[in-house]
């Protein structure tokens, strides 16, 4: 019997060997397939790292080759821009340095002026004190002598007065050109900030200037009327109209008209305007001018408000509702061509816009670029007569004819 457990004992105690063996096995092919496989997969990471290391490479070598030779070059570019910038800078210092001590000597002319109409006031009352005792002896029986010396008295009050009067006009004159002095520094000083401060954002991104900020000079402006009277009205709806279309005024000068008198003709006034392009202008114009145009009556029919005795294109509308008024720029632009109308002669441009009012007829005509340089180089803007009949040439799709619809207005 003991034999037989011990028999039974060992069979157990291999079977359980066996199986142990079996085990231990099949872990440590586990355990290899394992290493294997992190094996592969570091080499696999190994060939990606050594790829990279090749584009780095590669690229590194380009940046040096290709790159920083052209950075370079930028920055001795950048730093001439640089440098230009600031001589450009210390010229319009020294110009408005120069403008101020101008502006200085104005100013010391103005108060001596002043001190001199002053004292020929006081000359003036004293003049007048001894004309009065004069006139008072010669009234009471005073001798020749004193009417002579009254005479006298009075005819130098008389040119007294004059010369009062004329300084006094001297002195408005000179004020006058002190404030226009004064727009004009002012306007220049901010049109060359505005393009230092282009050209420098330019300079320091390495991009070339398109003129996409609103600040530098894009379209071009111009006004002259033959009614000095309209002058001043026309110019603030002329630069309402510039405002209204989202257009900067960046500078403007004023020319005399050559060969022409001041009783027929003022000042030319030119506009240098920013914020849009003038391709964007035509097509903004034509949409208003076509809006515009619409409200012409139809020939043989009666206009939208002709049965109701209204203006022409006037449109009638039902009581207790109230219209919605115009865009502001085409409120802003007919206030501007009714101010032309009545003018006996005018033009007004704002870039492609060119609006002529002549003694017959009040035509507006959008202009492509070529068509305005040769309107400029024939010199043809300011005159109404002659820009009238060059407009007339365009074909009808770049012309109104609006003097119906200004009369009616």
């Amino acid at each position: 019997m003991t034999t037989v457990i011990l028999v039974v004992l060992c069979v157990v105690v291999g079977a359980l060997e066996l199986y142990a063996g079996r085990q231990s096995k099949q872990q440590a092919a586990a355990f290899v397939r394992r290493v294997d496989e992190l094996n592969e997969h570091v080499t696999k990471q190994n060939n990606v790292l050594v790829k990279v290391g090749e584009q780095l490479t590669a690229e590194l070598s380009r940046v040096k080759r290709d790159v920083l030779p052209s950075l370079d070059s930028r920055l001795r570019d950048n730093t001439r821009q640089v440098e230009e910038l600031a001589a450009l800078v210390h010229r319009a210092d020294e110009y408005l340095r120069a403008q101020a001590e101008r502006l200085q000597e104005l100013e010391q002319q103005r108060v001596t002026l002043a001190a001199l109409r002053r004292k020929l006031a006081e000359v003036e009352t004293s003049v007048r004190a001894v004309a009065e005792a004069s006139a008072r002896a010669a009234d009471g029986g005073a001798g020749t002598a004193g009417g002579a010396d009254v005479e006298a008295a009075l005819e130098r009050l008389a040119e007294l007065e004059r010369g009062g009067a004329e300084m006094l006009e001297l002195q408005r004159a000179l004020t006058r050109t002190l404030e226009e002095v004064e727009d004009v520094v002012a306007e220049l000083l901010s049109f060359t900030e505005g393009e230092l401060d282009d050209a420098v954002a330019s300079a320091l991104t390495a991009r070339p200037r398109t003129g996409a900020d609103g600040t530098s000079v894009n379209v071009i402006g111009r006004l002259w009327t033959r009614d000095g009277q309209l002058a001043d009205i026309l110019t603030e709806v002329y630069e309402r109209c510039v405002r209204a279309n989202r257009l900067r005024i960046r500078f403007r000068t004023t020319e005399a008209a050559n060969g022409s008198s001041a009783a027929d003709a003022s000042d030319r006034r030119r506009y240098f305007l920013a914020g849009q392009r003038p391709e964007d202008l035509g097509g903004v114009f034509t949409a208003l001018l076509i809006s515009t145009g619409a409200d012409l009556p139809r020939e043989g029919s009666p206009g939208p408000g002709a049965l109701a005795r209204g203006r022409p294109g006037e449109r009638v509308l039902p009581p207790g509702i109230t219209p919605e008024p115009p865009p502001e720029d085409e409120a802003a632009l007919k206030a501007l061509l009714r101010a032309l109308y009545e003018s006996s002669g005018a033009v007004a441009q704002i870039g492609p816009l060119l609006a002529v009012r002549s003694r017959d007829e009040l035509l507006c005509a959008v202009l492509t670029p070529p068509q305005s340089l040769e309107l400029e180089s024939d010199e043809v803007f300011w005159d109404p007569a002659a820009a009238a009949v060059r407009l007339r040439r365009l074909p009808s799709h770049q012309l109104w004819d609006l003097s119906l619809w200004a009369a009616g207005t």
